[in-house]
């Protein structure tokens, strides 16, 4: 499955349509969470009807709300059932935390209070024949759009778009189009280069490789922080509490989201580009396992670790790997940083030493490289295990992988 994004140049009665199709959406996920909440508090030995509410039940549901709110009725069925699904998704992964007993908060669902997109599935929309619009057949009155982007969608076949999502961003509305294909289809695989590689990601820079090379953090969030606050003040300055907000105060946080954007938008291209040069460059890509979720509950690194977008480079980096043919291999990252990549011998330091020295054999190295060369070697231990295959889960696609390793693939770095 992949997404191709375009640009939806729209007019202003375009906008309020999409924007009452938003409003919908958030109201039918709400009013399904609400169904559920209130059938498990049932006391089901008081009462003898106790209603199951499942995925099935909240689709149906949906047919009820339309017959009850004529905007309802307005949107079309398969985007009221997305939404109910979103509901879904959200009670399923309660559940999911329940069952393997996590350890905090379970997650359980909240009411939706900033939606930002609608989904259909295979009807409710229309593409011209030269697929540079597309049409929205419901009642809410969106009507045609124009499409603008370098993204061609004569290449892929229109019973292949299992969904199409309206989005609301600060700089306008996009149209996203979930084709369900193999990319490896499409992509004509890389020639092996002969070359591994292990990667540690870090604060100070933004990783090294076991090459000994490192890549700086560009810091888009560290450098426009002064401007962002700047912006967040005179917004707030414009909020009237309790009374409707005037022209002045929508204008002020426009700007600011525009910011916001800028800035991610910034990151995940910084992050993208270096990904999709690493997988070019190696047959075999070793990275750390972290658990980025816990680590930004500390609050000491939680802005500079967001800022280094730890978990989406390696997302890009599953996601190409499996793109070119590429093997990707994520490591336990226990004492990669302590041990000595050379001897083996465990060498205590804390952050702040930034020059791993090992006592017992005298090696010398950045704390960096030398957890990249541990890394690597971590990741070779684990395909020589496994055999000739690397088996896993691109989070990108969501597709399953399993990529062979050649005889002759990292022959450079056996030595280490």
């Amino acid at each position: 499955m992949i997404v191709l994004e375009m640009k939806a140049v729209v007019k202003q009665y375009q906008q309020d349509a999409i924007n009452d199709a938003i409003r919908t959406v958030q109201f039918i996920r709400n009013k399904a969470l609400r169904l559920w909440m209130d059938a498990s508090r049932e006391d089901t030995s008081a009462s003898s009807v106790h209603r199951k509410i499942d995925k099935y039940a909240l689709n149906k549901y949906c047919a009820v709300l339309a017959k009850e709110y004529v905007f309802a009725n307005e949107l079309n069925s398969t985007a009221r059932q997305a939404s109910s699904e979103r509901a879904w998704s959200a009670i399923s992964r309660f559940y999911d935390n329940c069952k393997k007993k996590t350890k905090g908060k379970k997650g359980f669902p909240k009411f939706q209070k900033n939606n930002r997109s609608v989904e259909y599935k295979q009807s409710g929309w229309k593409l011209s024949d030269d697929k540079k619009k597309i049409t929205f057949t419901d009642k809410k009155g969106i009507g045609t759009v124009k499409l603008k982007g370098t993204r061609d969608l004569n290449f892929y076949p229109v019973d292949q778009i299992k969904r199409v999502r309206l989005v609301r961003r600060a700089d306008g509305y996009y149209v996203q189009f979930c084709i369900s294909v193999d990319i490896q289809d499409y992509v004509k695989p890389l020639e092996p280069t002969k070359h591994c590689t292990g990667i540690d990601v870090g604060l100070k820079i933004f990783y090294a490789d076991s090459d000994g090379k490192t890549v700086e953090i560009p810091q888009y969030y560290r450098k426009a922080e002064r401007r962002l606050n700047r912006l967040n003040r005179r917004k707030s300055k414009k909020f009237k509490k309790g009374q409707k907000q005037s022209n002045n105060y929508q204008k002020a946080r426009v700007k600011y989201a525009l910011k916001h954007l800028r800035v991610s938008r910034q990151r995940k291209g910084f992050v993208c580009g270096e990904a999709l040069r690493v997988i070019q460059s190696n047959d075999l890509v070793a990275y750390e396992d972290l658990k980025v979720k816990n680590m930004v509950r500390n609050r000491h690194f939680a802005k500079s670790i967001n800022d280094a977008a730890w978990s989406t480079f390696r997302q890009c980096l599953e996601y190409f790997g499996y793109k070119y043919g590429k093997v990707t291999v994520a490591v336990p990252p226990y004492n990669t940083s302590q041990n000595c990549s050379n001897c083996g011998e465990k060498v205590e330091k804390s952050l702040s030493t930034r020059t791993h020295i090992c006592p017992n054999c005298g090696y010398v190295e950045d704390r960096d490289i030398n957890a990249a060369i541990n890394i690597l070697k971590k990741g070779l231990s684990t395909v020589g295990h496994t055999g000739s295959s690397i088996l896993g889960i691109d989070k990108a696609s969501g597709d399953s992988t399993s990529i062979a390793v050649g005889s002759d693939t990292c022959k450079s770095k056996l030595s280490l």
